[in-house]
Protein backbone atom coordinates (compact mmCIF):
# COMPACT_ATOMS: atom_id res chain seq x y z
CA UNK A 1 0.00 0.00 0.00
CA UNK A 2 1.37 3.47 -1.17
CA UNK A 3 1.95 5.65 1.98
CA UNK A 4 0.32 9.05 2.16
CA UNK A 5 2.90 10.58 3.25
CA UNK A 6 4.98 12.46 0.34
CA UNK A 7 8.52 12.24 1.85
CA UNK A 8 7.56 8.27 2.28
CA UNK A 9 6.52 8.26 -1.59
CA UNK A 10 9.18 10.42 -2.78
CA UNK A 11 11.65 7.92 -1.39
CA UNK A 12 10.08 5.11 -2.60
CA UNK A 13 10.90 6.40 -5.79
CA UNK A 14 7.54 8.57 -7.00
CA UNK A 15 7.81 11.62 -8.83
CA UNK A 16 5.76 14.11 -7.10
CA UNK A 17 4.21 17.30 -8.32
CA UNK A 18 5.59 19.55 -5.59
CA UNK A 19 8.20 17.34 -3.35
CA UNK A 20 7.92 17.15 0.02
CA UNK A 21 10.02 19.78 1.57
CA UNK A 22 12.09 19.50 5.07
CA UNK A 23 15.11 21.94 6.39
CA UNK A 24 17.86 21.01 8.12
CA UNK A 25 18.16 22.26 11.93
CA UNK A 26 14.41 23.43 11.41
CA UNK A 27 14.33 23.04 14.93
CA UNK A 28 17.12 25.80 16.21
CA UNK A 29 18.42 29.21 17.29
CA UNK A 30 16.78 31.38 14.27
CA UNK A 31 13.50 30.76 16.18
CA UNK A 32 12.32 32.44 18.88
CA UNK A 33 10.19 29.42 20.29
CA UNK A 34 13.22 27.23 19.89
CA UNK A 35 15.65 29.65 22.20
CA UNK A 36 12.42 29.96 25.05
CA UNK A 37 12.38 26.10 25.27
CA UNK A 38 16.40 25.71 25.44
CA UNK A 39 16.47 27.97 27.92
CA UNK A 40 14.25 26.06 30.04
CA UNK A 41 16.29 23.12 29.55
CA UNK A 42 18.93 24.59 31.22
CA UNK A 43 21.68 24.10 28.38
CA UNK A 44 21.93 22.05 24.73
CA UNK A 45 22.99 18.85 26.48
CA UNK A 46 19.94 18.97 29.26
CA UNK A 47 17.75 19.69 26.12
CA UNK A 48 18.53 16.59 23.94
CA UNK A 49 18.41 14.25 26.82
CA UNK A 50 15.00 15.89 28.05
CA UNK A 51 12.52 13.64 25.95
CA UNK A 52 9.06 16.22 26.58
CA UNK A 53 11.53 19.30 25.40
CA UNK A 54 13.60 17.91 22.81
CA UNK A 55 10.04 17.05 21.35
CA UNK A 56 8.46 20.10 22.08
CA UNK A 57 11.43 21.98 20.09
CA UNK A 58 11.15 18.98 17.27
CA UNK A 59 7.04 20.12 16.98
CA UNK A 60 7.99 24.09 16.85
CA UNK A 61 9.36 24.21 12.98
CA UNK A 62 6.08 21.76 12.19
CA UNK A 63 3.37 23.36 14.27
CA UNK A 64 4.78 26.69 12.54
CA UNK A 65 5.36 25.83 8.92
CA UNK A 66 3.84 22.52 8.23
CA UNK A 67 6.98 20.97 6.90
CA UNK A 68 6.59 17.77 5.82
CA UNK A 69 8.91 16.04 7.92
CA UNK A 70 10.34 16.68 11.35
CA UNK A 71 13.82 15.30 12.20
CA UNK A 72 14.38 14.00 15.76
CA UNK A 73 16.10 16.96 17.75
CA UNK A 74 19.26 15.27 18.95
CA UNK A 75 23.22 15.64 18.17
CA UNK A 76 25.53 13.47 16.06
CA UNK A 77 27.81 13.06 19.21
CA UNK A 78 25.88 11.52 21.53
CA UNK A 79 26.79 8.43 20.34
CA UNK A 80 30.22 9.30 21.26
CA UNK A 81 29.25 10.18 24.65
CA UNK A 82 27.41 7.24 24.86
CA UNK A 83 30.43 5.10 23.87
CA UNK A 84 32.29 6.31 27.16
CA UNK A 85 33.66 10.15 25.61
CA UNK A 86 33.93 12.88 27.68
CA UNK A 87 31.14 15.49 25.75
CA UNK A 88 30.58 19.02 26.32
CA UNK A 89 29.64 22.52 24.90
CA UNK A 90 31.30 25.36 24.69
CA UNK A 91 28.85 28.74 24.18
CA UNK A 92 30.00 30.23 20.76
CA UNK A 93 31.69 27.73 20.44
CA UNK A 94 30.39 24.26 19.52
CA UNK A 95 31.21 20.65 21.03
CA UNK A 96 34.41 19.16 23.02
CA UNK A 97 35.17 15.84 23.47
CA UNK A 98 37.97 14.01 25.16
CA UNK A 99 40.32 12.80 22.08
CA UNK A 100 41.13 9.33 21.08
CA UNK A 101 44.46 9.33 19.75
CA UNK A 102 45.95 5.50 20.53
CA UNK A 103 44.80 2.26 21.16
CA UNK A 104 44.41 2.77 24.63
CA UNK A 105 41.93 5.35 23.49
CA UNK A 106 39.72 3.21 21.67
CA UNK A 107 39.85 0.14 24.37
CA UNK A 108 38.64 2.96 27.06
CA UNK A 109 35.79 3.04 25.03
CA UNK A 110 32.49 1.37 26.38
CA UNK A 111 30.96 -2.06 25.09
CA UNK A 112 28.31 -1.13 22.23
CA UNK A 113 25.74 -3.14 23.86
CA UNK A 114 25.83 -0.48 26.79
CA UNK A 115 24.89 2.63 24.51
CA UNK A 116 21.05 2.14 25.29
CA UNK A 117 21.66 3.42 28.91
CA UNK A 118 22.79 6.72 27.65
CA UNK A 119 20.31 6.85 24.56
CA UNK A 120 17.27 5.68 26.02
CA UNK A 121 15.73 9.46 26.73
CA UNK A 122 16.32 10.00 22.77
CA UNK A 123 14.25 7.08 21.89
CA UNK A 124 11.62 8.20 23.89
CA UNK A 125 11.46 11.20 22.48
CA UNK A 126 10.81 9.75 18.86
CA UNK A 127 7.79 7.58 21.04
CA UNK A 128 6.60 10.75 21.79
CA UNK A 129 7.19 12.38 18.57
CA UNK A 130 5.04 9.33 16.95
CA UNK A 131 2.66 10.22 18.98
CA UNK A 132 2.18 13.86 18.66
CA UNK A 133 3.22 14.30 15.06
CA UNK A 134 0.52 15.43 12.48
CA UNK A 135 -0.75 12.29 10.30
CA UNK A 136 0.60 13.60 7.29
CA UNK A 137 4.36 14.68 8.87
CA UNK A 138 7.10 11.45 8.47
CA UNK A 139 9.67 11.57 11.92
CA UNK A 140 13.24 10.98 10.70
CA UNK A 141 15.87 9.57 12.96
CA UNK A 142 19.09 10.18 12.18
CA UNK A 143 23.16 9.30 13.25
CA UNK A 144 26.62 10.54 12.29
CA UNK A 145 28.35 8.85 9.58
CA UNK A 146 31.58 7.25 11.51
CA UNK A 147 33.98 9.05 9.35
CA UNK A 148 32.09 12.64 11.08
CA UNK A 149 32.00 11.06 13.97
CA UNK A 150 35.48 9.66 14.44
CA UNK A 151 37.18 13.16 13.01
CA UNK A 152 35.28 14.57 16.46
CA UNK A 153 36.34 11.86 18.79
CA UNK A 154 40.40 12.36 17.34
CA UNK A 155 40.58 16.24 17.64
CA UNK A 156 37.79 16.61 20.38
CA UNK A 157 36.04 19.17 18.57
CA UNK A 158 35.53 20.40 14.53
CA UNK A 159 38.51 20.82 12.49
CA UNK A 160 38.89 23.50 9.28
CA UNK A 161 40.17 20.30 7.85
CA UNK A 162 39.61 17.19 9.93
CA UNK A 163 44.17 17.14 9.86
CA UNK A 164 44.13 14.96 13.53
CA UNK A 165 41.80 12.41 11.94
CA UNK A 166 43.71 12.28 8.73
CA UNK A 167 47.29 12.00 10.29
CA UNK A 168 45.65 9.23 12.58
CA UNK A 169 43.94 7.17 9.63
CA UNK A 170 47.55 7.00 7.85
CA UNK A 171 50.11 7.16 10.56
CA UNK A 172 48.17 4.47 12.86
CA UNK A 173 45.93 3.10 10.65
CA UNK A 174 45.01 -0.07 12.86
CA UNK A 175 44.15 1.84 15.62
CA UNK A 176 41.89 4.43 13.30
CA UNK A 177 40.22 1.50 11.85
CA UNK A 178 39.25 0.11 15.37
CA UNK A 179 37.56 3.59 16.00
CA UNK A 180 36.00 3.31 13.00
CA UNK A 181 34.53 -0.48 13.72
CA UNK A 182 33.39 0.57 17.23
CA UNK A 183 31.31 3.75 15.37
CA UNK A 184 29.87 1.78 12.89
CA UNK A 185 28.86 -1.06 15.45
CA UNK A 186 27.10 1.61 17.79
CA UNK A 187 25.40 3.45 14.63
CA UNK A 188 24.10 0.68 13.81
CA UNK A 189 22.31 -0.40 16.85
CA UNK A 190 21.27 3.43 17.62
CA UNK A 191 19.89 3.61 14.41
CA UNK A 192 18.04 0.39 14.61
CA UNK A 193 16.60 1.65 18.34
CA UNK A 194 15.11 4.73 16.53
CA UNK A 195 13.67 2.61 14.32
CA UNK A 196 11.85 0.26 17.06
CA UNK A 197 10.82 3.75 18.94
CA UNK A 198 9.12 5.12 15.61
CA UNK A 199 11.17 6.79 13.27
CA UNK A 200 10.01 5.69 9.60
CA UNK A 201 13.22 7.34 7.86
CA UNK A 202 16.54 7.67 9.01
CA UNK A 203 19.43 9.68 7.20
CA UNK A 204 22.80 9.74 8.17
CA UNK A 205 24.99 12.83 8.32
CA UNK A 206 29.04 12.16 6.45
CA UNK A 207 29.52 16.13 7.03
CA UNK A 208 33.01 16.17 6.27
CA UNK A 209 33.44 13.18 3.76
CA UNK A 210 34.25 16.04 1.82
CA UNK A 211 37.62 16.30 3.28
CA UNK A 212 38.23 12.29 1.84
CA UNK A 213 39.91 12.04 -1.17
CA UNK A 214 39.80 9.04 -4.08
CA UNK A 215 40.23 5.63 -2.04
CA UNK A 216 40.15 6.92 1.03
CA UNK A 217 36.37 8.25 0.20
CA UNK A 218 35.86 4.73 -0.78
CA UNK A 219 37.30 3.16 2.48
CA UNK A 220 36.14 5.46 4.86
CA UNK A 221 33.07 7.39 3.50
CA UNK A 222 31.40 4.77 0.92
CA UNK A 223 32.07 1.23 2.84
CA UNK A 224 31.24 2.06 6.64
CA UNK A 225 27.69 3.95 4.77
CA UNK A 226 27.16 0.57 3.17
CA UNK A 227 27.81 -2.01 6.28
CA UNK A 228 25.60 0.53 8.63
CA UNK A 229 22.64 0.54 5.62
CA UNK A 230 22.82 -3.40 4.62
CA UNK A 231 22.46 -4.31 7.89
CA UNK A 232 19.50 -1.72 9.02
CA UNK A 233 17.58 -3.39 5.70
CA UNK A 234 18.11 -6.72 6.94
CA UNK A 235 16.52 -5.44 9.97
CA UNK A 236 14.30 -2.97 9.02
CA UNK A 237 13.64 -3.83 5.04
CA UNK A 238 10.78 -1.46 4.71
CA UNK A 239 12.76 2.40 6.38
CA UNK A 240 14.20 4.19 4.04
CA UNK A 241 17.63 5.88 4.47
CA UNK A 242 19.04 9.24 3.36
CA UNK A 243 23.07 9.58 3.28
CA UNK A 244 24.77 12.46 3.32
CA UNK A 245 27.90 12.81 2.23
CA UNK A 246 28.26 16.35 2.39
CA UNK A 247 30.56 18.10 -0.51
CA UNK A 248 31.44 14.36 -1.74
CA UNK A 249 31.33 16.29 -5.61
CA UNK A 250 32.17 13.78 -8.32
CA UNK A 251 31.64 11.08 -5.26
CA UNK A 252 28.02 11.95 -5.34
CA UNK A 253 27.74 10.33 -8.94
CA UNK A 254 26.84 6.35 -7.86
CA UNK A 255 26.61 7.09 -4.09
CA UNK A 256 22.77 5.25 -3.86
CA UNK A 257 24.37 1.98 -5.55
CA UNK A 258 27.32 1.75 -3.73
CA UNK A 259 25.63 2.60 -0.17
CA UNK A 260 22.09 0.96 -0.60
CA UNK A 261 20.80 4.44 0.01
CA UNK A 262 16.97 5.37 -1.25
CA UNK A 263 18.06 8.86 -1.23
CA UNK A 264 21.63 11.08 -1.68
CA UNK A 265 21.26 14.00 -0.11
CA UNK A 266 23.31 17.13 -1.71
CA UNK A 267 24.87 20.05 -0.48
CA UNK A 268 25.19 23.38 -2.38
CA UNK A 269 28.42 22.97 -3.51
CA UNK A 270 26.84 20.71 -6.73
CA UNK A 271 24.99 22.45 -9.37
CA UNK A 272 21.35 21.19 -9.34
CA UNK A 273 21.36 20.33 -12.92
CA UNK A 274 24.20 18.54 -12.92
CA UNK A 275 23.25 16.49 -9.91
CA UNK A 276 19.91 16.04 -11.75
CA UNK A 277 21.71 14.20 -14.76
CA UNK A 278 24.31 12.87 -12.79
CA UNK A 279 22.81 11.55 -9.29
CA UNK A 280 19.49 11.63 -9.52
CA UNK A 281 19.18 8.65 -12.49
CA UNK A 282 19.77 6.61 -9.73
CA UNK A 283 16.68 7.37 -7.33
CA UNK A 284 15.77 10.15 -4.65
CA UNK A 285 17.58 13.33 -4.47
CA UNK A 286 17.20 15.88 -1.30
CA UNK A 287 18.32 19.40 -1.18
CA UNK A 288 19.64 21.78 -1.93
CA UNK A 289 19.08 25.60 -1.92
CA UNK A 290 22.05 27.01 -0.03
CA UNK A 291 21.56 28.40 3.55
CA UNK A 292 22.53 32.05 2.95
CA UNK A 293 18.97 32.57 1.47
CA UNK A 294 17.56 31.85 4.51
CA UNK A 295 19.59 35.03 5.87
CA UNK A 296 19.21 37.31 2.73
CA UNK A 297 15.53 36.08 1.67
CA UNK A 298 14.35 38.33 -1.31
CA UNK A 299 13.93 37.75 -5.44
CA UNK A 300 17.08 35.80 -5.47
CA UNK A 301 16.14 33.47 -2.75
CA UNK A 302 12.50 32.55 -5.08
CA UNK A 303 14.46 32.17 -8.27
CA UNK A 304 16.73 30.12 -6.83
CA UNK A 305 14.16 27.51 -4.71
CA UNK A 306 12.56 27.78 -8.65
CA UNK A 307 15.55 26.59 -10.15
CA UNK A 308 16.18 23.76 -8.02
CA UNK A 309 12.97 22.60 -8.05
CA UNK A 310 12.41 22.82 -11.99
CA UNK A 311 16.06 21.11 -12.02
CA UNK A 312 14.95 17.74 -10.11
CA UNK A 313 11.18 18.13 -11.15
CA UNK A 314 11.68 14.52 -13.38
CA UNK A 315 12.11 12.44 -10.61
CA UNK A 316 11.68 11.91 -7.13
CA UNK A 317 13.01 14.75 -5.12
CA UNK A 318 12.79 16.01 -1.60
CA UNK A 319 13.75 19.72 -1.11
CA UNK A 320 15.90 20.36 1.27
CA UNK A 321 18.89 23.30 2.20
CA UNK A 322 22.39 22.15 1.25
CA UNK A 323 23.35 22.24 4.50
CA UNK A 324 21.46 23.12 8.37
CA UNK A 325 20.03 26.54 8.66
CA UNK A 326 22.12 29.02 10.34
CA UNK A 327 20.48 30.98 13.47
CA UNK A 328 21.14 34.13 11.92
CA UNK A 329 18.31 33.56 9.18
CA UNK A 330 14.74 34.65 9.00
CA UNK A 331 12.02 33.15 9.94
CA UNK A 332 9.81 34.97 7.16
CA UNK A 333 12.30 33.53 4.78
CA UNK A 334 12.15 30.42 5.49
CA UNK A 335 7.91 31.15 4.98
CA UNK A 336 9.11 32.48 1.47
CA UNK A 337 10.72 29.30 0.27
CA UNK A 338 8.19 27.12 1.70
CA UNK A 339 5.63 29.25 -0.46
CA UNK A 340 7.50 29.06 -3.44
CA UNK A 341 8.34 25.08 -3.55
CA UNK A 342 4.80 25.06 -3.20
CA UNK A 343 3.18 27.50 -4.86
CA UNK A 344 5.56 27.78 -7.92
Amino acid sequence: MTSSKKLLRALAGETLETPPIWMMRQAGRYLPEYRATRAQAGDFLKLCYNPELAAEVTLQPIRRYGFDAAILFADILLLPQALGADLWFVTGEGPRLSTITDQSGVDALGSVDNIHETLNPIYETVRILRRELPSETTLIGFAGAPWTVATYMIAGRGTPDQAPAHALRTEAPEVFDALMERITLGTIEYLSMQIDAGAEVVKIFDSWAGSLKGDAFDKYAIEPTRRIIAELKKRHPNTPIIAFPREGGDKYIGFAKATGADCVALDNSVDADWAAKHVQVDGCVQGNLASRHMVTGGQDLIDETRAIVKAFSKGPHIFNLGHGITPDADPENVQLMIDTVRNG
